[in-house]
């Protein structure tokens, strides 16, 4: 599919996620986030709660250090433990150092009082941020998120991860949303390969996919057509069901 949206890449980070202990939804959600509102996600990684891993991926990643597209997502990391290093690692690969930031603890500071508790070492390590990064709103937990040079970090825990993207993705500078369409039929993957193959050749601007699934019904393959063009898209369906007499 050609397009000239703004590219991003999402860095998953955490020992519990390729240890299989803890199923990754964040890079799924944020995925369907991106192609609704204009973002062209290109790769999707996983690194363990490694300094040097962290650093060599957000260097390789985002665009502002040299790395091969223009925005970073990441998740996970930045809890109150002594594992939650991914502040520390962006830091070092955007060539700054981290800091408690005002405001992040004072965010903190009000969460505690409201909820009658103290305001830890343990939790005033989430109010540790690189030095000269702007902070991601949190409020579901107040613990923020920050955003330095292209690369956004966020939460890993789900519901603080999805608080934090509704309140990111409006701030950046967005491209033409994906549109889709998409149409079922009861014939196998490889039957209908060659069909497909001649309509893709047709339109090189768009993305067209095959998904075969197996139903009450039997199987069956799901034909999808994408493109940042309503027309063009609905063009490519129109072709799809004149050729295989839908």
């Amino acid at each position: 599919m050609q397009s000239d949206n703004p590219t991003a890449a999402i860095l998953v980070i955490g020992d519990e996620i390729l240890s299989g202990r803890t199923r990754e939804g964040n890079a799924h959600h944020l995925a369907q986030v991106l192609n609704a509102t204009g973002f062209d996600l290109r790769e999707i990684r996983v690194v363990s709660d490694d300094q040097d891993q962290i650093v060599a991926a957000v260097r390789a990643l985002d665009g502002s250090l040299g790395g091969a597209w223009d925005l970073l997502f990441t998740s996970g990391g930045i809890g109150p433990t002594h594992d939650d290093i991914t502040a520390d690692a962006v830091a070092l690969a955007h060539g700054t150092t981290v800091e408690v930031n005002d405001e992040a603890r004072a965010l903190l500071q009000d969460r505690c009082d409201r909820m009658g508790t103290e305001l830890t070492p343990n939790r005033l390590r989430m109010a540790r941020v690189p030095v000269g990064a702007r902070l991601i709103q949190n409020a579901v937990s107040a613990a923020p998120g920050f955003s330095i040079g292209n690369t956004h970090v966020m939460a890993g825990v789900p519901e603080v991860f999805r608080g934090m993207v509704d309140w990111l993705i409006p701030q950046l500078a967005a491209g033409r949303p994906v549109q889709s369409q998409s149409v079922e039929v009861r014939r196998g993957e490889s039957d209908v390969a060659e069909d497909l193959k001649a309509i893709a050749g047709e339109y090189p601007d768009l993305s067209l996919g095959s998904y075969p699934f197996n139903d009450a019904d039997g199987w069956g393959t799901n034909l999808v057509v994408r493109g940042l063009d309503a027309e063009r898209v609905s063009e490519a369906m129109a072709a799809i069901k004149q050729r295989m007499a839908l």
